[in-house]
């Protein structure tokens, strides 16, 4: 890699989960990087995080200095703090990827998963919007099937796992688990309004009048911006389930006319970023202990829709912390600097 090719790189939130994600693909990807600084909150101010075999301290960051000289802000430290800090970044120079919800529904930023829509960074005026984990692992494989026949609903029930929500959530569920072995008494859930060890939540975010969830809504409106589809009926409910990693999602999608389920089949199969696990038969399907660690959005279960003509059932998985959050935000990145975009 020549040297003029390398890019000078800021991770913004580099101790969350999704943060710590962002270092190990960007390692594993062998992305090329003059320089790297790794910017978290005052409490994780000074720790040590390993990367490429060097020792790299946390900082704070310090206004525009702390942007200066930085090709890509890789952000992933919640909305409030993207609200703030991603225009600063922009206007010292940097692209930003954000992972947050701050910016994912703003005309003017693209939402971009790249095997989708790459082609709305060209309208990029230096934020770009990484999607909700459920949202991207479903335009994936709703992308490949709109090229089949058009798509006129979806229907998904999400099955997401507690390192959606933080590192936090991720010990609150094991340290749930571990009291329930024990037979000790579980410490109170303070993540979750209720215990999630041996649960299942139908609440992620807050409601909504109408009795729909943030990340119900999210789901809806981030489908139809990243497929060009304001017309497209969505109708998801999500669940948190006690699962560590990988987010499930039973998906019914009708079409405008019949497609069959082995064409369906066929043509995901054929995706570079789609793995199909569909065998069921012999208990072969997507489960996320299996898809954990990996970057594809795996799909199985898929069947005609028993009870409507045009339609069809399938399950897909993906872990959310990769393909779901960091693994596509460096997709971005990489896919700017394919086609030169600044």
């Amino acid at each position: 890699m020549t040297e003029d090719l390398k890019k000078r790189v800021a991770v913004v939130g580099a101790t969350g989960a999704v943060g710590r994600v962002m270092l190990q693909v960007l390692e594993e990807r062998d992305f090329p990087i003059e320089s790297i600084r790794l910017f978290a909150s005052a409490r994780s101010a000074g720790k040590e995080i390993c990367f490429r075999g060097q020792m790299l301290k946390v900082e704070t960051i310090d206004g525009s200095r702390s942007f200066e000289n930085v090709d890509f802000a890789l952000f992933s430290a919640g909305g409030v703090t993207s609200r703030e800090l991603a225009p600063i970044a922009r206007n010292a120079g940097a692209i930003v990827i954000d992972n947050s919800n701050a910016w994912r529904m703003d005309p003017d930023v693209p939402l971009v998963v790249p095997e989708v829509n790459s082609q709305h960074l060209l309208k990029h005026s230096g934020i770009i919007a990484n999607p909700n984990c459920s949202t991207i692992q479903l335009v994936v494989v709703l992308n490949v099937l709109e090229s089949l026949a058009p798509i006129r609903r979806v229907v998904v029930s999400t099955y997401q796992s507690v390192s959606g929500t933080g590192l936090d959530a991720i010990d609150e569920l094991q340290n749930q688990i571990k009291a329930a072995i024990e037979g000790s008494e579980a410490p109170a859930p303070r993540v979750y309004p209720h215990p999630i060890a041996f649960n299942l939540l139908p609440e992620i975010d807050v409601f909504d009048d109408e009795g729909n969830s943030m990340e119900e809504m999210k789901m809806v409106r981030e489908t139809r911006k990243i497929m060009d589809r304001p017309d497209l009926m969505v109708s998801a409910t999500c669940v948190r389930v006690p699962v560590r990693v990988g987010h499930g999602e039973s998906v019914n999608v009708e079409f405008e006319r019949a497609v069959d389920a082995v064409a369906a089949r066929e043509a995901l199969a054929a995706h570079p970023s789609i793995i199909v696990e569909d065998d069921p038969r012999n208990h072969v399907y997507p489960l996320p202990t299996r898809t954990q660690g990996l970057d594809p959005v795996f799909v199985g279960r898929i069947r005609k829709d028993v009870s409507h003509a045009k339609g069809l059932n399938m399950w897909i998985v993906a872990d959310n912390l990769r393909k779901g959050a960091a693994t596509n935000a460096i997709q971005i990145a990489e896919k700017l600097m394919e086609v030169n975009i600044r």
